[in-house]
């Protein structure tokens, strides 16, 4: 057995080097690799994999050390169906989660891995989930046996021998991951080897550990993504009294030169690394993007939210990205950067649908034949790995250990009509009722269910590592541990209204929604009126600054309208989405759906009265 390093010299760590050699004996790889996280080391095996035919070097005139890869047709998206939360207990993992006794799994998992890696390189990733050192951030240990993955961990960590430096005595979080397709002696390699019969993404919350087998791809190999930010660290963040948060991190500077910082979670296809890169319409505003995906958010002596996002890098969508509906977007992953499943032009570029108005001749798709107009060019999950840092609008304070400090929390979804563009919660209580009554419309992306309404509380339904209901509760008294005047406002908002036809948005978004945020952020110091409805607070229409807009007063009126009827349906809906969680929902749940029938019935039975002349 061949290390690159030897094991006493890379770490002191004595559960490290168990948990190494444990993983040794169970895989059988053919030799370790221990990562130090340099530059170095990731062209060397980038440029490993270009020889072995599993990458393409991409033009360097036009995008520099940049790279293509495309994926097995089977392995290209998230597998929820085969994502489990083995939690000791069943009701623990909740019904929104796929649950596995952990004994039966366990056994299932040691028997796939047993002789995984035999043929391959083991290579052992030490990466930290925020900036080294920081109280907010936690370090984990991935094991794979994937090339591809160690490279995605450089962009999308903080990764290498300074993580182990730090790491010293340490508690780690355990992440395994094998592409679950071990070589025989003289076997050739597959370009994108995984074995998509036996896929496997599983956490156990008791032990803090995750294992992932058979797949290859983003956030199933990726285990410092939604495996470990979101799932684990949400049981974490439960029982340490702390927050980790499907959500955006954005500062905003208004003309004066006062700055406010927010965090907002949607749910997918709502424009969440639009917001989190907004180029503002309005003259004198300036947005900052701390994080465009993941927000692990502590409260700090001054009593105050502090948020920091725990990734270094974007791995975002390609398909619809383009300088016109993400300028930021584009200009961070112009260099320095990884694609999987776009198309490669015959200069050796990458395109996607969307990303010009005119596709390119003689394109390659991502199933590596020659595109035809029949067929997408770009899988519609196909995505770029970017360093963070390229950002042209990145915050200073993007690395700053202590983080940065939450003034509001806006939530939102998809909905062509009920859903007013904008309104404030009356308190957190109401705030957090909000978050859980997130619902998007499913598009195209789902076979069959366009239109279909998805409810996906705090925009966490894959996501959260443990029973929903017991989310609900943690964030119901999460106020109590903030001082009462540094509480964050929260609101909701839709860009997605339509017009009657149901054929146009009657918001125009993208860069206009800073309108909205302008708004919101004049609401956190109360210096912007509102009007008080039976949902919440809704701006006057003299309070939205719409100047250039030419939108009509019947646009605007439609834009924030409360239909009482609608409401009146929607909390039915809400009360039979409740439903599922049965006994285990919160009684402040309960309390805040209630109060809600209550206002719309009130607020109704007020219209319907008769008006009389003297």
């Amino acid at each position: 057995m061949d290390f690159n390093i030897p094991l006493d010299e890379w770490t002191a760590n004595k559960n490290l080097k168990k948990f190494i050699k444990d993983k040794i004996d169970l895989c059988k790889p053919k030799n370790v690799y221990l990562c130090s996280g340099t530059k170095e080391e990731y062209d060397e095996l980038m440029n490993q994999m270009v020889i072995d035919g599993k990458a393409i070097k991409l033009n360097d005139q036009k995008r520099p050390n940049s790279y293509f890869f495309k994926s097995d047709p089977e392995d290209v998206a998230r597998v929820e169906e085969r994502t489990f939360i083995c939690s000791e207990k069943e009701i623990d993992a909740g019904p929104t989660n796929n649950w596995h006794n952990p004994n039966e799994m366990k056994i299932k998992l040691l028997n796939l891995f047993d002789g995984s890696m035999q043929g391959r390189t083991m290579y052992v990733i030490p990466f930290s989930m925020g900036p080294i050192g920081s109280d907010k951030s936690h370090i984990g240990i991935e094991i794979t046996d994937s090339a591809y993955v160690v490279c995605n961990m450089h962009i999308m960590t903080r990764m290498g021998k300074k993580v182990i430096d730090h790491l010293k005595d340490e508690d780690f979080i355990e992440c395994m991951h094998s592409v679950g397709k071990p070589l025989q002696e003289n076997e050739k390699d597959t370009l994108w080897p995984c074995d998509p019969e036996n896929r496997y993404i599983v956490h156990f919350p008791e032990e803090k550990s995750i294992w992932s087998y058979g797949s290859g791809y983003g956030g199933n190999a990726l285990l410092g993504k939604k495996c470990f930010a979101l799932r684990i660290a949400s049981t974490m963040a439960k029982k340490d009294g702390w927050l980790a948060e499907h959500m955006l991190i954005l500062g905003i500077t208004n003309p004066e030169g006062e700055k406010k910082y927010f965090v907002a979670a949607f749910p997918s296809a709502c424009g969440k690394t639009n917001m989190a890169m907004l180029n503002p319409s309005l003259p004198g505003w300036k947005i900052e993007c701390i994080g465009d995906d993941i927000a692990w958010m502590k409260i700090s002596e001054d009593g105050r939210l502090w948020a920091i996002n725990p990734e270094a890098g974007f791995f975002g969508v390609a398909p619809g990205t383009s300088y016109d509906t993400n300028y930021n977007a584009m200009k961070s992953l112009e260099k320095n950067s990884i694609f999987t499943n776009v198309a490669l032009t015959q200069d050796n570029d990458v395109w996607w649908e969307g990303m010009t108005k005119n596709e390119p001749e003689n394109m390659i798709n991502w199933l590596g034949k020659k595109h035809s107009k029949e067929e997408k060019a770009a899988h519609p999950n196909a995505r770029f790995t970017s360093p963070a840092h390229q950002c042209p609008i990145i915050d200073k304070d993007f690395e700053n250990p202590k983080g940065v400090p939450i003034s509001a929390i806006i939530f939102g979804g998809r909905r062509d009509d009920v859903v007013p563009l904008v309104y404030e919660a009356f308190d957190w209580q109401h705030g957090t009722f909000l978050g859980a009554s997130v619902s998007s419309q499913m598009t195209a992306a789902a076979k069959g269910n366009i239109g279909k309404l998805r409810h996906d509380p705090f925009a966490m339904l894959p996501f959260c590592g443990y029973n929903m209901a017991d989310y609900f509760d943690h964030w119901l008294g999460f106020d109590k541990k903030m001082t009462s005047k540094n509480l964050p406002k929260i609101f909701y908002v839709n860009w997605f209204l339509k017009d009657e036809n149901q054929k146009g948005f009657i918001w125009p978004g993208f860069s206009d929604n800073i309108r909205v945020l302008k708004w919101m952020f004049e609401r956190v110091d109360n210096k912007v009126g509102f009007k008080k409805t039976a949902i919440g607070n809704i701006p006057n229409i003299e309070d939205l600054n719409v100047d250039g807009l030419n939108l009509s007063k019947n646009t605007l009126e439609k834009l924030l309208e409360i239909d009482l009827d609608k409401w009146e349906k929607e909390v039915l809906e809400l009360k039979n989405y409740f439903s599922i969680f049965k006994d285990k929902l919160p009684e402040g749940i309960i309390d805040q759906l209630n109060k809600l029938n209550e206002r719309v019935l009130k607020e109704k039975s007020k219209r319907c009265e008769p008006s009389y002349k003297e």
